[in-house]
């Protein structure tokens, strides 16, 4: 278990975190640098069809990213509160304080993390 000014350190790491994703995603859901915005600046012979879709398709897939972030980062802090936090769920041992501050939301040590991306892939790194 980390004590409790490392705790203290990484929950407002968590919250400032937070703070930012919660920003950047209100900012690509129409903010005034929203991407239908920027658009409407292109002149039409440089609005392809092909364009649109794949700067529609980025746009979608980062939000999600954003958004999973964001959901991983509540999921910390509530870890926190309820003093489970930085306690791998796979082997139940402490997460090494350098892991969790290079990833505040780590959910497992390296080598159970390493585990679920080769069952997983990629995508287990925020679940």
């Amino acid at each position: 278990m980390k004590n409790e000014l490392q705790t203290e350190s990484l929950k407002q790491l968590l919250l400032a975190q937070k703070v930012q994703l919660l920003d950047k995603i209100e900012q690509e859901r129409g903010g005034l640098n929203s991407r239908s915005e920027a658009a409407e600046t292109l002149a039409p012979a440089e609005q392809s069809h092909a364009q649109n879709i794949t700067e529609r398709d980025t746009a979608f897939a980062l939000q999600e990213h954003d958004i999973e972030e964001l959901e991983a980062t509540e999921l910390a802090l509530q870890r926190i509160a309820q003093g489970t936090y930085g306690i791998c769920l796979a082997c139940e041992t402490a997460i090494p304080i350098t892991r969790l501050l290079a990833f505040p939301s780590a959910l497992r040590c390296i080598e159970c993390q390493e585990v679920a991306e080769k069952v997983a892939g990629p995508s287990a790194a925020l679940h």
